[in-house]
């Protein structure tokens, strides 16, 4: 009887360990590659990961294995294959497949070579570009570049390839079969209606960001796939609004909808970030609301893959038409219209399920992920996030990336030649901005009046004038005087009513308002998920209570109550310039028109960089921080990211670099030196867009389309402004305002600050433009009629994105013009083509 019974346990012991054995996933086809070693080093993990030599899979005979003897880390990374020439790994696979690719990197210096300065790029399937201009920066630990490939073929390349001078190193390669059911035939949800174009499974993808709410750290040994799942404690923001839960249940992973350990380990969703319920307020104030924010650092310009963990283990019963829902944000967007219920995606309490949603990142470094409460649809008062991925999708594929490069030495050599004419006229430019400078400028000795005592404003902080210029302290301070309190504010929005909303920005929601006087305002509230914070905030106060001007948006007030911050503008009614360029359904405005605009701006410009004793640069100037008001008079909006320059006459001052991606001085990139040339450069960008009246950025074109500067300058070194020009225009631009226009944008557009001309110097040129077209509408049928661009042909009309930022929705009737006409008429020009 004894001997049965051992059998009896000794087989179900065996039957239970094959059964936990058989749980993890077995790839069919896997390749696991220490570089440079000799000797097969087997992982600690399970299942255990046996890392082979290179025999059989590298090619390229100049690279070589290196050793490092002082390694103190896994004897994983104690070689490396190091090449000053280009090197490949080749790997069979299944055809038809989703595939994991890791690279490991982890730099060390040994005999010439020192690897913490290689620089180099990364290939794929001879197709795709993983790594550009690649080099290691985290040295304390290996740095792991996970990425998802579909191959079509039963082969997969992997290239490395130096920069000049340089050279390519890595020190171990995974490669292996993805599970079927991890990247699913679906599309995403698209966010901001910007969708991705194809299946998840067919895109290339690199992982940023793993995380585990809220913890713990989840390392290789631990996961199926041998992933790693950090906490999300660097990510959270206010994380006292949040609170930790976890659970001793194990998930019930549904095999019908082919989920399981190999979608996130089962760790993930025993632990989840939750609502900090004991806060007061959520029981006691049915108003009150609260969000948990996460921000995670991106690249601009790509799309995201956005994948969210869920496990229901909060409700204490499954229920489907009642119980939690809560709602979801991402980049300060409702992700769902109806929020999410999780009883709709599962069958019981704690069955995990996940939600793939896409955006693109255009404007921002940042993607924000919140939940927050639902108090009309929800018998819970929570919410819950378990785990969060999100994955670039690689756009840039070796046939984009070299017209890309064609293209920017077409641009190099265009800059060339403005540089020749530029040393030719910089006499005369030099003499007429002395000229300019001694003059006061009309605006910058107005204004505004100090707004009515009916709303508690006043202001003892105007600043006061020193000859010309406004005299500015070095630290400048926040007029107290400005302070509107949280009660007028939520009167004036009748307490934020939704029909009031009228757009969205970094900072937060915005809404349209009265004041008790009747003064129409702009109301900017910053969430809890907003892109921009206290110092923004703080920016923006500082620099609009010292400034008064009419082609800068005015600051009516601001409230720090209750931890609020709100910002109170005069309102604009007509939006942001953008919305009349593209992406919204709103009449077309003329040439003349987008001169004035363009005027407007570039005054309100000029100001902040010689009105005052210091230099103001404004770091993020663009299309949609430029307002349109009645009869659309312009005026330049958005000074949070604003920056006191030293005294007039110092060059420049060093800063970290800000602003928006497009529209970036790529001189301020690179050397993180700021000038008030930085806006030049990006003003240049908005001339562009009011020309050409599409994105900035836009990667649904083709590679040498996707920059707009880049694109538009090549069309205008090949003399094909035709090819560039909103097609609404074409009928009626004059082509010698055309012509100097265009000029004027490329001089903006010059790579090196010290080559493109000054704000008042655009401003010139732009009032000359504006004489140039205003001259052939006023001409006789006698006259020249060759400078008419009638016979511009019509070409394809540039594909139009949405703007992700909306304003003001406001009348579209045309109004009275008279008030933004150009103030300086020149009834003398020292040249045809002005500077």
């Amino acid at each position: 009887m004894e001997p049965s019974y051992r059998t009896s346990i000794l087989c179900f012991l065996l039957l239970s360990l094959f059964n936990f054995a058989s749980s993890y996933y077995q790839p069919n086809v896997s390749y696991f590659i220490d570089c440079g070693a000799t000797t097969l080093f087997i992982t600690s993990d399970y299942p255990a990961r046996n890392f082979t030599t290179e025999t059989g899979f590298l090619s390229g005979s100049e690279s070589m294995a290196l050793t490092n003897s002082n390694n103190s880390t896994s004897s994983l990374y104690s070689t490396a294959r190091v090449s000053s020439s280009k090197f490949k790994y080749t790997f069979k696979m299944v055809a038809q497949s989703s595939n994991v690719l890791r690279l490991h990197f982890f730099p060390f210096s040994a005999q010439t070579y020192n690897l913490f300065t290689a620089r180099f790029d990364v290939y794929a399937l001879n197709y795709y570009i993983l790594l550009e201009n690649f080099t290691v920066t985290n040295i304390s630990s290996p740095t792991i570049k996970e990425f998802f490939l579909w191959t079509d073929s039963d082969e997969l390349e992997v290239e490395l390839s130096p920069k000049t001078k340089s050279y390519a190193f890595v020190s171990a390669i995974e490669v292996f079969t993805a599970p079927k059911e991890l990247l699913n035939l679906s599309e995403p949800i698209p966010i901001n209606s910007l969708a991705l174009n194809g299946q998840v499974v067919k895109q290339v993808l690199e992982t940023i960001h793993r995380v585990n709410m809220p913890g713990p750290l989840i390392t290789p040994e631990n996961d199926t796939l041998w992933r790693t799942w950090v906490t999300d404690v660097p990510y959270i923001y206010r994380a006292n609004v949040s609170d930790e839960n976890s659970t001793s249940t194990r998930p019930r992973f549904s095999q019908l909808e082919g989920r399981s350990e190999e979608i996130a380990p089962e760790t993930v969703y025993k632990t989840a970030r939750v609502i900090n319920t004991s806060i007061d307020q959520i029981d006691s104030n049915p108003a009150f609301n609260v969000n948990v924010t996460w921000s995670f650092k991106v690249d601009s310009g790509y799309y995201y893959l956005i994948r969210l963990h869920f496990c229901d283990f909060i409700s204490p019963t499954f229920n489907r038409d009642q119980g939690l829902v809560f709602a979801l944000y991402i980049m300060d967007s409702l992700a769902l219209p109806n929020n999410l219920r999780p009883a709709e995606h599962t069958d019981y309490v704690a069955e995990p399920f996940y939600l793939d949603f896409s955006t693109q990142v255009m404007n921002s470094q940042n993607i924000t992920v919140s939940i927050g409460l639902d108090r009309i649809r929800s018998t819970i008062n929570n919410a819950f996030l378990n785990g969060l991925e999100i994955m670039k999708v690689t756009v840039s594929n070796l046939d984009s990336l070299k017209k890309r490069r064609q293209s920017a030495a077409i641009i190099g050599a265009s800059i060339g030649s403005v540089v020749l004419l530029a040393a030719l006229v910089s006499c005369l430019v030099i003499a007429l901005c002395k000229w300019c400078h001694k003059k006061p400028s009309p605006e910058a000795t107005e204004t505004t009046p100090i707004w009515s005592a009916t709303i508690g404003l006043y202001s003892s902080d105007i600043p006061s004038k020193s000859g010309n210029t406004t005299t500015i302290g070095a630290t400048p301070r926040i007029d107290l005087g400005l302070i509107i309190s949280f009660s007028q504010i939520k009167m004036a929005t009748n307490n934020f009513d939704e029909k009031n909303f009228i757009g969205m920005g970094g900072f937060g929601k915005v809404f349209k308002g009265v004041l008790a006087n009747g003064t129409e305002v702009a109301v900017k509230r910053a969430t809890y998920r907003s892109q921009q914070g206290l110092p923004e905030f703080q920016t923006e106060i500082e620099v609009l209570s010292q400034i008064r001007h009419r082609h800068l948006v005015s600051l009516i007030g601001y409230c720090d109550e209750r931890s609020e911050m709100i910002l109170v503008y005069e309102y604009m009614e007509k939006g942001p310039l953008r919305d009349y360029l593209y992406g919204k359904d709103l009449p077309s405005l003329s040439w003349k028109k987008r001169l004035e605009i363009c005027i407007n701006a570039a005054k309100g410009l000029h100001y902040l960089h010689t009105g005052l004793s210091q230099t103001i640069i404004h770091r993020d100037v663009k299309s949609t921080n430029i307002l349109l008001g009645e009869g659309f008079a312009a005026k330049v909006s958005d000074f949070g990211l604003s920056k006191f320059g030293n005294s007039l006459g110092e060059t420049h001052f060093s800063t970290n670099v800000k602003g928006t991606f497009g529209y970036l001085d790529p001189e301020y990139l690179k050397t993180q030196k700021l000038t008030d040339k930085s806006d030049v450069y990006s003003f240049g960008v908005v001339l562009l867009e009011v020309l050409c009246a599409r994105p900035v950025i836009d990667q649904s074109l083709a590679g040498e389309e996707i920059n707009l500067a880049e694109w538009a300058l090549m069309w205008k070194r090949r003399g094909q402004l035709e090819k560039i020009v909103d097609q609404r225009l074409v009928r009626e631009i004059n082509e010698k305002s055309l012509r100097k226009f265009c000029e004027t944008a490329e001089k903006c557009l010059q790579e090196y600050g010290i080559d493109r001309p000054s704000m008042g110097d655009v401003l010139w040129n732009l009032e000359y433009c504006l004489q140039l077209q205003e001259m052939e509408v006023r001409s006789e049928p006698y006259e020249d009629s060759a400078t008419s661009v009638a016979h511009i042909t019509e070409v394809q009309i540039v594909r139009r994105m949405p703007s992700s930022v909306s304003y003001a929705s406001g009348s579209t009737t045309n109004k009275s013009q008279s008030d933004i006409t150009s103030t300086n008429v020149f009834s003398q020009l020292f040249s045809n083509e002005g500077r």
